[in-house]
């Protein structure tokens, strides 16, 4: 039976009915605009299945299942052994929650790790030119606790990489850390009180407590194409970069390529980042688009040794939370960090930001209210103004008329996840880079000799796949574990419908488990801030549980459904903004149902999740937990 559908609101129009070009004194017709927007997501929407064209083929395939970057695989015998808390995952969720316990004083714990290193997505993903979209004094963690400063305002991908190594050195975690490990289940027992985990190399570790960070962006996916996997030339995915067949390194010199011709799929953050390196290196390159990412200025700078001089004391914390507060829409005196995101949100051209106005600038209906149409609009006049400028860049950039034209995104400003990047719209420039565009369509096929689009075919030595991670198949299926809570149950069979949590860290009939995820909690750009917000908050839950002898704690079910609906009614405005926008992860590739409403984030803003779950630490109590204490503790009471 096929999963619920909601209405998607086809009807859903872009909010700028009533103003008209004449009245507007603007430099475009916002209706018109708003007509347009709803024609390129209508084109996508037309050749659209959803989640199910893409294939997750990792379990299936050799290379896609090999480690890269391992020097050899691991072989040692298996593990029995016991601790207070396992942490599932070795990227920066891993690392910063390992870094909030030690805080609290536990120090039994045990970190799973899948790759042969710390790092987690920038582990896996090397391809030339990774970088992180958010500057790197408030995306790079623990920088005065480690005494490193970044070299660059956005760091390469490998410099992330070696940071996260450097935590785990600096705070001994790798004498705590099984690596090339995958877990694979994790059991609980209403006899012990205690979580058995299981991994691929027949380890058996109990504990206490369970914290799943096992990341998102580690599971690549694939078009589900007719002749797909029958091309006779190379072909990976960016998650797996062969840099044995293409040659260089992350900062590029693919000179592997110089008489190779060269098709990517997709143009996404990943795509924007390697396109140039590729289009300096082959032969031919063909970039095959379905929906073009909005690209803004990045303006890279080295790190300016007597500014850093200047910073002071928890200068980081000062500057993590002065961004969130701007990209929440609310107004700060300084902006600190100065940058695209922060741009887009400040508006400085009328001091207005495209998702929340200023108060003085609301309009107010009859009767002194809030005139809310009235104010939606303005956001949606606003949102025009700074993809205007977007689409404007295209034409400045980009030489061929008729390339800058399908480079030019027509969706509201964050449909999709905003790109930053100076040198991906002049490789468009190169006589050897052509952009493929589908009109919405894609690929149609993967030929013995190619890729097949617009009915043409595009014969190559090498297709490279850009097409992202599985994150839509639920947690089972992103993270390869199954969970197994009270009586048995397995997470993949209670989160059927979606995900059910309190706080998106904690479900019921799963004890002493904790989740560090966006789901049902907050999406912040800068992710790290994120996790450290949930990982101090998981690092608090359990050190109260050691101190006041708790043997099980579980969040009660009027709790999580109390939650759970909370979730769906602050983001029904967000998913009817969503339904207007051409596919993509953000709107379950376009197809809202109700399992992917109940995936959504907390609605309200960032600052206020995390406001939320401080103040719930701070009634220093397990105010919506079933606890079960230990027997002489019980007694004692």
């Amino acid at each position: 039976m096929s999963e619920p559908q909601l209405d998607r609101h086809a009807e859903a129009s872009i909010p700028a009915a009533g103003v008209s070009h004449a009245d507007s004194q603007l430099p475009f017709d916002p209706v018109a605009l708003g007509d347009k927007y709803i024609e390129e997501r209508d084109k996508r929407l037309k050749w659209n299945i959803g989640v199910q064209q893409y294939r997750v083929m990792e379990d299936e395939d050799e290379a896609l299942a090999k480690d890269f970057w391992a020097d050899e695989k691991l072989r040692r015998a298996p593990v029995t052994e016991s601790c207070e808390v396992v942490v599932i995952g070795g990227g920066f969720g891993g690392l910063l929650q390992a870094k909030a316990l030690l805080d609290k004083g536990i120090t039994d714990f045990r970190i799973i790790e899948k790759g042969a290193d710390f790092g987690g997505t920038w582990y896996w993903n090397r391809f030339p030119g990774a970088q992180c979209d958010i500057e790197s004094y408030i995306y790079m963690p623990l920088l005065g606790e480690t005494g490193y400063m970044p070299t660059y305002k956005y760091a390469s991908g490998d410099e992330i990489r070696e940071h996260a190594q450097r935590i785990g050195t600096k705070f001994g975690f790798y004498d705590k850390t099984y690596f090339q490990t995958e877990t694979k289940s994790m059991r609980w027992s209403d006899e012990t009180s205690t979580w058995s985990v299981k991994t691929d190399l027949g380890d058996t570790i109990t504990s206490r407590f369970v914290i799943v960070a096992a990341g998102t962006l580690h599971r690549p996916k694939f078009p589900d194409l007719p002749g797909l996997g029958t091309f006779k030339g190379h072909t990976f995915h960016t998650s797996r970069w062969d840099y044995a067949y293409t040659g260089g390194d992350q900062s590029g010199n693919l000179t592997n390529l110089a008489d190779k011709r060269v098709g990517i799929i997709g143009t996404g953050a990943t795509s924007v980042q390697a396109v140039p390196h590729l289009g300096a290196a082959a032969k031919q390159l063909y970039v095959f688009q379905r929906t073009p990412s909005s690209i803004g200025v990045r303006g890279n700078t080295p790190t300016d040794a007597q500014w850093a001089k200047t910073l002071g004391d928890k200068w980081q914390r000062r500057r993590v939370d002065n961004f969130t507060t701007i990209l929440d829409g609310r107004d700060q005196p300084d902006d600190l960090v100065a940058d695209g995101w922060t741009a887009i949100m400040r508006h400085p051209e009328d001091g207005m930001n495209p998702s929340r106005p200023a108060v003085a600038d609301k309009p107010v209906a009859t009767g002194g209210q809030p005139d809310m149409a009235a104010i939606v609009q303005q956001m949606q006049i606003a949102d025009f103004k700074q993809m205007e400028k977007v689409r404007r860049r295209c034409n400045e950039v980009v030489e061929d008329k008729e390339t800058a034209e399908k480079l030019k995104p027509y969706y509201n400003l964050l449909c999709k996840r905003p790109c930053f990047h100076d040198e991906y719209l002049p490789t468009f420039n190169r006589p050897t880079v052509k952009l493929v565009d589908t009109d919405g369509r894609g690929v149609e096929a993967i030929t013995e000799k190619g890729i097949r689009a617009n009915g043409q075919e595009y014969e190559l030595d090498c297709i490279i796949f850009a097409t992202g991670y599985d994150l839509a198949g639920g947690f089972t299926s992103t993270s390869g574990i199954e969970i197994y809570g009270r009586n048995g149950i397995p997470l993949s069979e209670k989160w059927k419908d979606g995900p059910s949590t309190f706080h998106g860290m904690s479900t019921s009939a799963f004890p002493n488990c904790f989740f560090i995820s966006v789901l049902q909690a907050a999406l912040f750009a800068n992710f790290h801030h994120m996790i450290i917000e949930q990982s101090s908050h998981i690092a608090h839950i359990i050190s109260r549980c050691e101190e006041r002898d708790v043997k099980a704690l579980e969040v009660s079910q009027e709790t999580e459904d109390a939650w759970v609906q909370g979730i769906l009614e602050k983001t029904s405005m967000r998913r009817v903004a969503l339904s207007s926008c051409t596919p993509g992860y953000y709107n379950n590739e376009g197809k809202a149902t109700a399992k992917s409403a109940k995936a959504s984030i907390f609605g309200v803003s960032t600052t206020e999740y995390a406001k939320t779950i401080r103040e719930w630490r701070e009634k220093d109590s397990f105010d919506g937990f079933n606890v079960d204490y230990a027997p002489a503790e019980l007694a004692a009471r």
